[in-house]
């Protein structure tokens, strides 16, 4: 009996669970139901968002994609988020080597200073930044946006690094400097292809960030034909007229190409945060 009730309890818990799952499930997919409805609806369908059109369209896609320039600002996009990640990881990581496994005063005291950055708002230092670029005459092209980001989020991603490495074993990086490796031949033969899970968390995490920011590239590629792709989608945004139809379409056109590199690296990004968790 008791192992019946057991087996009760947990199909019974079981069963809760899973409608909380659903429940979640439901409340994160409607929002892009909408927005995909909304992507294929025809302009003359002026019915409740939430109602299924009745005649997709792809037109849309193609008209937000003429109108809004949009093959321009990807690959602005694609070019500030690919440059600004990979100095980041390339920094981040070499930074947090010897912050993690060095012992000394100076190393604790480097790391807590880096770390002023995550609590740091960066608006405050928004007007002298503007000020450098434009002293750097780097205002209006995509550099200016690659040397700030390439800033901005280093302390978070040393973060992310120091927590994982604090959990990696010193054997095999100790046996290397023992055959006669350099710690930076240590570092980039044996320790850095153990950093694959931290590295694909930190990529990701960093490119969602790039990608979708608003506020830099307006500030920076203003007064140019420059522009990424949130800037290109605010440009439908008129002040009589707004065609939403056309604003939804560039926007699920937006997300494709950073929703693919997060599915694709997807158990990756998972253990990357289980390693950091368990440091």
């Amino acid at each position: 009996m008791s192992g019946a009730g057991g087996l009760n309890r947990y199909r019974v818990r079981t069963f809760g669970l899973e409608l909380v799952m659903i429940a979640v499930a439901a409340v994160i997919g409607f929002p892009i139901y909408v927005l995909v409805n909304l992507a294929v609806r025809a302009p003359s369908d002026a019915s409740s968002p939430i109602r299924p059109t009745t005649s997709p369209t792809l037109d849309n896609f193609t008209e937000a994609w003429q109108q809004g320039a949009l093959g321009g600002a990807l690959i602005n996009s694609a070019l500030v988020t690919a440059g600004s990640v990979i100095i980041v990881l390339a920094v981040s990581s070499l930074a947090a080597y010897p912050l993690a496994r060095v012992t000394a005063r100076w190393s604790r005291w480097t790391f807590l200073v880096i770390m002023l950055g995550l609590v740091l708002p960066f608006q405050l230092a928004a007007l002298p930044l503007y000020q450098t670029m434009r002293d750097l005459g780097l205002l209006g092209t995509v550099w200016s946006l690659i040397l700030f980001y390439s800033g901005l989020q280093v302390p978070f991603t040393v973060f992310l690094y120091v927590a994982f490495l604090r959990t990696l074993p010193r054997d095999f990086e100790d046996a290397a400097l023992i055959d006669g490796c350099t710690p930076l031949q240590g570092f980039r033969f044996v320790v850095f292809p153990m950093l694959k899970p931290v590295t694909v968390t930190a990529l990701v995490l960093n490119a969602v960030a790039v990608w979708n920011d608003f506020f830099t590239p307006l500030l920076y590629l203003s007064g140019s034909t420059q522009q990424t792709m949130p800037v290109a989608i605010a440009g439908f945004v008129g002040q009589f007229v707004t065609d939403w139809n056309l604003i939804f379409a560039a926007l699920v056109i937006s997300i494709v190409p950073i929703a693919v590199v997060y599915f694709a690296l997807q158990r990756s990004i998972i253990n990357g945060f289980a390693g950091g968790l368990r440091g």
